[in-house]
């Protein structure tokens, strides 16, 4: 469906049709852009474009099957207090609403529970706003223990501020006369007890969950296996692309937030070492300060992690923009985006151009420096995988020693170790030993020089 610019002009409301139920219409309420000032709803500072935000929108409702009955941009000069958008604008999204006979009204845009709670009066419909709606989608989609954990955790937090305006049957039982309290009130108050309760014992079963989740990394740590984290904007094809990397069959689809629960699989290098790959959560423009607190335990893989790719979908229209709001996620987790040691930026879906389009994107990534370098690959032809794995590797083996040994053929037991608790790049038999270069972690540096009498490795 082609969104339309509903600015009060053009674009009349046109005939609802026969009724149908659970139908939606999905507004974008954008800032109008001014000369030299970034679009205040976004945290990015690159101009993200209205059509492609509204796109996002009806994507997040068809997520969770919903029907888009008409999806509409809304240009607003200013936010207003009470019902984020004018008085004109509101009347005008009232009677579409009601030509098309919708039942939800979602607004692309975080609402004040007041805001939401009057846009419900004037609209006669229920109204969702993009956190909620992102909520609803986590809320459906998360299929571990932690992962609904996390996710009701972050729906009481959000819930909690709009009891008065959500649970409308307690607006019924208040006291009148103009006395101060009432039953609903007093209802109001319980029921806010009971929401704290609830997150109280939330957030002690997630600590339980986050003690547990160190207990495993802290294993992966005792062999030499690092750890690779996948990050991106929703749908731009890390499951697919983990899935290329791991021979694994983790869901992807063309959808937003296709993957929710954090998964972990080996990873193979390109010369025989291993690595453990983290598929997490996908990012997008404005995420819920409650779920990126709430998903923080899940997150611990990406804090942990020894590089970090962040995949892009290059074929996007708002690709720059995208960037820009996975770095200001990031960002809040504490991961700086510019640390080139650590994150390697893909170029997914590269199979979408032609071959001149191609040789451009080509162009356009030699260009960039040295320390930044972008990896162009389809996760869905396996183009680009090679040199993608040989640049992990490459960052990996960076933060580790390189050293050289000889080891009597007979000492089983070390050289089982070493297999073990490092990676082995070369092993030679001669007279009776055997000459070893291995690449070890830097907690294990210390062990291999003093058991094995081991040197830094001097390549001839």
């Amino acid at each position: 469906m082609e969104p339309r610019n509903f600015d009060g002009e053009a674009d009349r409301p046109r005939s609802a049709g026969a009724k149908q139920t659970g139908r939606v219409l999905v507004v974008g309420p954008y800032l109008r852009a001014r000369a030299g000032h970034a679009d205040a709803q976004s945290e990015s500072h690159v101009q993200r474009n209205a059509e492609a935000r509204l796109d996002e929108a009806a994507g997040l409702a068809r997520a969770i099957d919903l029907v888009i009955a008409d999806a509409i941009i809304a240009p607003i000069s200013q936010i207003r207090p009470a019902t984020y958008i004018g008085k004109g604008k509101v009347e005008e999204i009232a009677a579409l609403a009601k030509s098309l006979d919708v039942e939800l009204v979602v607004m692309d845009c975080a609402l004040a529970p007041i805001q939401q709670r009057n846009l419900e009066k004037e609209l006669h419909a229920k109204v969702l706003d993009r956190t909620g709606l992102i909520l609803e989608i986590f809320g459906r989609r998360a299929k571990t223990k932690e992962g609904s954990l996390q996710v009701e955790l972050a729906h009481l937090n959000y819930q909690r501020s709009r009891l008065v305006r959500s649970w409308t049957h307690l607006e019924r039982q208040r006291g009148g006369f103009g006395f101060m309290g009432g039953p609903g009130e007093t209802q109001i108050e319980a029921d806010r007890r009971l929401i704290q309760e609830r997150i109280t014992k939330l957030e002690s079963e997630l600590k339980k969950v986050q003690a547990t989740r160190r207990l495993h990394r802290a294993g992966r740590q005792r062999v030499p296996y690092r750890v690779v984290a996948l990050v991106g904007y929703t749908n731009a094809g890390k499951s697919t692309l983990f899935n290329r990397l791991t021979r694994a069959d983790v869901q992807a689809a063309d959808m937003l937030f296709a993957t929710l629960d954090p998964t972990l699989r080996a990873l193979s290098l390109p010369h025989g070492g291993k690595a453990m790959l983290s598929d997490t959560v996908g990012f997008i423009s404005n995420l819920p300060t409650q779920l990126v607190a709430a998903f923080r335990a899940t997150l611990e893989e990406v804090l942990e992690a020894d590089v970090i790719l962040h995949v892009r979908d290059i074929s996007h229209e708002d690709a720059e923009a995208q960037q820009s709001d996975v770095d200001a996620v990031l960002r809040q987790l504490g991961i700086n985006p510019d640390d080139s040691g650590r994150i390697i930026e893909v170029w997914n879906k590269i199979d979408r151009y032609d071959a001149e389009q191609r040789e451009e994107l080509l162009n356009i990534a030699a260009r960039r420096p040295e320390d930044h370098p972008a990896m162009l690959v389809s996760a869905v032809s396996g183009e680009g995988i090679d040199a993608l794995l040989a640049a992990i590797e490459e960052r990996l083996a960076a933060k580790r020693t390189t050293l050289d040994l000889s080891i009597d053929a007979a000492d089983g037991a070390g050289i089982s170790w070493l297999h073990r608790n490092s990676e082995v790049l070369a092993k030679e038999l001669h007279d009776g030993r055997f000459d070893m270069t291995v690449r070890v972690d830097e907690t294990k540096r210390d062990i291999v020089v003093a058991r094995f009498d081991a040197v830094p490795h001097h390549a001839t």
